[in-house]
């Protein structure tokens, strides 16, 4: 093989690497949701979530959950990071 060819190659095999890992966070996702509600506690309805219900409608705002994930999905990328050095 040549090098021109070796050398096509590679933009393929990163994004055949790049849709596998996609594709493997994606089910990992599609799990927790399936398993979500057995869960000891309840994604978007954790103490510190604002709510408010008033006569002619309601306002709801995740807050803390926002936070919970923001915090798992750095740790996820800073694990990611560490192990790609």
């Amino acid at each position: 093989m040549s090098i021109v060819a070796a050398t096509a190659l590679d933009p393929l095999r990163e994004l055949g690497k790049a849709l596998v890992i996609f594709g493997i966070v994606l089910a990992c996702a599609g799990a927790f949701v399936l398993i979500g509600g057995k869960l000891p506690f309840r994604l978007g309805h954790l103490p510190g979530d604002i709510a408010y219900q008033g006569r002619n409608g309601s306002f709801y705002f995740p807050i803390v959950t926002c936070l919970l994930i923001s915090v798992a999905v750095s740790l996820l990328f800073w694990i990611v990071n560490v192990f790609r050095r």
